[in-house]
């Protein structure tokens, strides 16, 4: 039965075979393929090791030595697996398009379209989220908006088969969208949901929450009219929002004059329930 090794092998050795990363110069794969446990265990520990040097010191400062060290193996056991950094940093950037991969198709597929629009982006973004705290993923996400001469598998030939899955997803939500538009609209998200998610990653980590909020409100502010031609300002002005940073992670959090009070689990401020649309939210 194979393992997560033999398909990382499997899967790395595959791409280097294709026209598109043949195309490429110098492509490094690599070198052998961990077969008993013992040596599974080092290469993963060499793979998280190196991605914690990339994120602590960068691509260009990082060496073979330091990840050994970090990995706490012989520089030499590294080089029995990788010829050099760039074909570690080449086996990162493999299995992160794996995954990134399988998780996009897994929140596309398994998306509710009875459901409002806003809990698919909540949960969206969410998985996201959760996802690029594993070092590995983030590292190969930041460095491509760094160094994308690197890449061997990302480019604009990726990002434009994302673009289409995301298109195609937008007329599952509305089949009158036209496909022109649909296009537009997912061109428009993938810029516009790189540009904040890596302004997250980049960051300081207690300024994340309020970034992946304002993530959310801007796809819904966005996508929403589209997707649900139907949908009137009845679903969003029913559904409460942060007064502040517009996330929908509320708590109620008692009464106040006799109005209900929220609890922002974002951006940790507290408000009262407004009567009318002109009324100002004062902070608690």
């Amino acid at each position: 039965m194979f393992d997560e090794y033999d398909r990382l092998f499997i899967f790395v050795k595959k791409v280097f075979q294709s026209p598109m990363v043949k195309s490429q110069p110098n492509p490094t794969p690599l070198r052998r393929q961990p077969k008993q446990q013992r040596s599974q265990q080092r290469v993963e520990q060499i793979l998280r090791s190196a991605a914690e040097v990339f994120v602590e010191v960068g691509y260009e400062a990082a060496t073979t030595h330091m990840i050994a060290a970090r990995a706490k193996t012989a520089i030499g056991s590294l080089y029995q697996f990788f010829p050099d950094k760039l074909a570690i940093f080449h086996a990162l950037e493999a299995r992160h398009m794996e995954n990134v991969t399988a998780l996009n198709r897994e929140l596309l597929q398994s998306a509710d379209l009875k459901r409002p629009f806003a809990e698919f982006v909540d949960r969206l973004v969410e998985a996201h989220v959760a996802y690029f705290q594993d070092p590995i993923p983030q590292v190969v996400y930041v460095q491509y908006f760094v160094a994308p001469q690197l890449f061997v598998l990302f480019d604009e030939t990726f990002n434009r088969q994302l673009i289409e899955q995301y298109a195609n997803f937008l007329r599952q939500w509305n089949p009158a969208l036209p496909i022109e538009k649909s296009e537009r609209l997912a061109e428009t998200v993938h810029q516009c949901y790189n540009a904040l998610l890596l302004q997250a990653l980049r960051g300081e980590e207690h300024k994340r929450r309020s970034r992946y909020a304002e993530l959310k409100a801007l796809l819904i502010a966005y996508l929403a009219p589209h997707v649900d031609p139907q949908l009137t300002d009845e679903r969003t002005t029913k559904v409460m929002k942060c007064h502040y940073c517009q996330s929908g992670r509320l708590s109620k959090n008692g009464h106040r004059h006799n109005k209900q009070r929220y609890l922002c689990k974002d951006c940790g401020k507290q408000f009262l329930e407004r009567t009318d649309s002109s009324t100002h939210a004062n902070e608690l």
